[in-house]
């Protein structure tokens, strides 16, 4: 990878950071679909768009996205709580339970 395509990777993902924190997910989402496309592997970009699906209620969008993160990083905390509560949001609390569980675990908040 080039280190000017890395440098428009980096910005893309603080513009999409930007949009989450200014309370427009679906403009962040839109961001980090092809940054994730391009580095699928990165961890942050993936936990940001699930932060944006979730936000803006794309609940089967936002637990694909947290299913491949938890496959990625099977004891980040912060994804398995907010897998449990995206499931929980879709009616599946008995789906969500083993992650709240592992959550607690890990001491996730």
């Amino acid at each position: 990878m080039t280190q000017q395509f890395e440098l428009d990777l980096h910005s893309e993902y603080l513009r999409a950071d930007l949009f989450v924190a200014m309370g427009q997910p679906v403009e962040a989402a839109r961001i980090l679909v092809p940054l994730v496309a391009a580095e699928p592997a990165n961890e942050a970009a993936l936990e940001l768009l699930a932060r944006a699906y979730f936000g803006s209620a794309q609940l089967a969008r936002a637990e694909e996205a947290l299913l491949r993160l938890v496959e990625l990083a099977p004891s980040n905390g912060w994804a398995r709580r907010a897998l449990a509560r995206t499931l929980e949001r879709q009616s599946r609390p008995d789906e969500a339970s083993p992650h709240h569980r592992v959550a607690d675990a890990l001491g996730a908040a």
